[in-house]
């Protein structure tokens, strides 16, 4: 007999050999049918794998997230599978689960495929998802797949095969089909009802450059038609959400290839959206006792060398820039912390001065492929709103709780209510991805675990997603579709200190280390403006759009009375324009709605003898007539409310 211990911490005794199937079947026969991958002492296994040892079960169903992860890696098998038997003689690389659904890496030799060719492909993974066949997991000698797959003349699986070890192997079947596999899959073809290929797109083997580029394929599936349906119907909002999208029609931002490519240029409205963020977060900072500094967009190699973001990150960084003196070489700034250090390290310091808390909005540039860069999510020059406060150990727990407050007041301030936090630990099987002594990381670790909990948050554990210097605590937030982002992040650092000898004289008057907080609330000011237009669509809370107001003229001859509202509006700090156009004042409230002004005044020959203006809300339409004075009090009520409300 063996024990099986559930996540309620229940346990239950059974024959050895037992299949995590069986649990679920002595648990709920109807649980049982909606159970479609499992964990065993927190590996991933099969529902059909035999137990033969005590230990701890997760049972998984498509409502968890790695039931999911099994449901679309087995749906990836399928697209392979599919694909085999519709072009012959095709070489599969990789094919895993994404965030949302899967793909499969293809070389189709001097074969094509197109847009066109996915519903035919789709078609044939239903056929062969109906016909309900198991997935069967095996092992094999290290020999024996790479035999296969040179018959095969497969040289993507084999280089695959030749960096695994002998007795590790896997390969997965399902009907005449098989492929090399770590595991995790669901128990047959047939629980998958419902397919969708998204589209087609070019990858290079293994991410570099330098190999073939190879057809990716992505998809999606779903086990009911109604959740496939009701996905592509978030698919098209998303679409019309889509801040590339939003941001050339508001006029935000745009890209030049002369410029280059990844490195976003802000526009008048969008370069006013940016300063308002900024001061937004700078009067908050303020009040929490930050002090701003700036640093050059360039430093010396060194600087990176010492910090050791050149030998983690030197191959994601623009290379060093080679200056009229021989030896000489700078870098673009790929991080601010190692400047912040240096700006600390320019003075000495002692207990009493602690915690020093420097920020900065300072501009970073890091080397993404081409393939990878999209709209401001992902560039190659963006500016984060860092920080970085040196404090003793004694100060770090509630250095650390204000920083997370800090986090809070900003999401709230812009309405995004919805998230949860990520403690990102190390990998403790990968120790050479990380710098400093296993007790500094310890503490680190520690003190970041004992924060959240003690501020409540709703977090989960991630190892591996650490930052090299230190494990962080990062914010995932749920837009309006209910997508989830990261944005502002908090980490604990004991090494950077060390690497740049900082110091202070502590109370016994001998020198001590500080220890290191980096945050950044934000993210990336790009990233954070791309996120916060997909979750309002554009629709900006009122304190902070471009243009509060639309002044519409009737015609030319209001031109004077216009510019009068122009005026004293500003006089009241109302951000507003006039729109004199020789246009219809149907197509001038028709690009205003378009153009996401809240609101518009519409001025005439009534208006201008009366003193008054006529307004339109944006979404709700006519508010009636009404007097300039009765207009701003309502604007100025509006931004007290809305500031009440978000805390501005």
């Amino acid at each position: 007999m063996i024990a099986i211990t559930l996540p309620d911490g229940s346990v239950k005794h059974f024959d050895a050999g037992v299949t995590p199937m069986d649990v679920a079947k002595n648990i709920s026969e109807g649980f049982a049918r909606n159970v479609i991958s499992a964990s065993f002492n927190d590996t991933t296994i099969e529902s059909t794998t035999p137990l033969m040892e005590d230990g701890s079960l997760v049972l998984y169903t498509w409502n968890n997230e790695e039931g999911k992860k099994a449901f679309w890696h087995s749906s990836a098998h399928i697209l392979a599978q599919a694909l085999e038997q519709l072009y012959p003689g095709i070489k599969l690389t990789i094919g895993p689960a994404i965030e949302n659904g899967f793909y499969y890496d293809v070389d189709f030799g001097d074969k094509t495929i197109a847009e066109k060719d996915l519903k035919e492909i789709e078609d044939k993974m239903l056929e062969i998802a109906r016909g309900k066949f198991e997935f069967s997991l095996r092992e094999s000698s290290k020999a024996d797949a790479l035999d296969y797959y040179k018959k095969q003349g497969n040289e993507y699986k084999v280089e695959l095969i030749e960096n695994l070890e002998d007795g590790t192997i896997t390969f997965c079947d399902h009907d005449t089909f098989t492929d090399l596999c770590r595991g995790g899959h669901i128990p047959n073809t047939g629980i998958v009802k419902a397919i969708k290929l998204m589209s087609i797109a070019g990858a290079y083997w293994r991410g570099d450059e330098k190999n073939k580029q190879l057809t990716r394929i992505y998809g999606i599936s779903f086990p009911k038609q109604k959740d496939l349906t009701e996905y592509l119907e978030l698919l098209e909002q998303a679409k019309q959400r889509d801040h590339r999208k939003l941001g050339k029609e508001l006029e935000l931002f745009t890209f030049s290839q002369k410029v280059g490519q990844g490195l976003p240029l802000w526009l008048p409205k969008g370069a006013a959206l940016r300063e308002r963020l900024e001061n937004f977060l700078k009067k908050a900072q303020k009040k929490a006792g930050y002090e701003m500094v700036i640093t050059p967009h360039i430093g010396q190699k060194e600087l990176y060398v010492t910090s050791g973001h050149y030998a983690k990150y030197g191959a994601d960084s623009f290379q060093a820039i080679k200056t009229p003196n021989e030896g000489e070489e700078f870098m673009l700034k790929p991080m601010n912390c190692p400047h912040h250090c240096e700006i600390y390290n320019s003075k000495p310091w002692s207990y009493k001065d602690l915690p020093k808390r420097f920020a900065e909005f300072g501009t970073v540039y890091r080397y993404e492929q081409s393939g990878e860069l999209h709209g401001l999510t992902r560039v190659r020059g963006f500016t984060q709103d860092d920080a970085h406060i040196f404090c003793t150990p004694d100060q770090l727990d509630d250095e650390f709780k204000k920083v997370i407050d800090l986090v809070l007041y900003v999401f709230g301030s812009l309405g995004f209510e919805n998230f949860y936090t990520q403690v990102s630990l190390r990998d403790p099987e990968k120790p050479e991805k990380y710098i400093g002594s296993l007790e500094n990381w310890e503490k680190a670790e520690k003190a970041i675990i004992n924060a959240a909990e003690s501020k409540g948050l709703d977090y989960k554990i991630e190892y591996g997603e650490a930052a090299f210097y230190g494990p962080k605590l990062d914010f995932m937030v749920k837009d309006a579709l209910g997508r989830s982002w990261q944005l502002g992040t908090i980490q604990v650092d004991y090494n950077l200190p060390e690497r740049f000898e900082l110091e202070y004289k502590g109370s016994d008057n001998e020198m001590h280390r500080p220890v290191m907080i980096h945050r950044a609330p934000f993210g990336s000011m790009e990233r954070f403006v791309a996120i916060l237009l997909e979750h309002t669509g554009g629709n900006f809370p009122l304190w902070l759009m471009p243009e509060q107001v639309s002044i519409l003229s009737l015609s030319e001859k209001y031109e004077k009375y216009s510019q009068k509202v122009l005026d004293l509006l500003e006089n009241d700090e109302i951000r507003a324009l006039v729109d004199n156009r020789n246009e219809t004042i149907g197509k001038k409230i028709r690009e205003a709605e378009m153009n996401k002004i809240p609101y518009m005044l519409i001025v005439g020959e009534q208006e201008e003898k009366d003193g008054t203006v006529s307004v339109r809300k944006h979404g709700e339409g006519d508010l009636g007539t009404m007097t300039l004075k009765a207009f701003s009090e309502l604007i100025q009520q509006a931004v007290k409310a809305e500031s009440k409300e978000f805390n501005v």
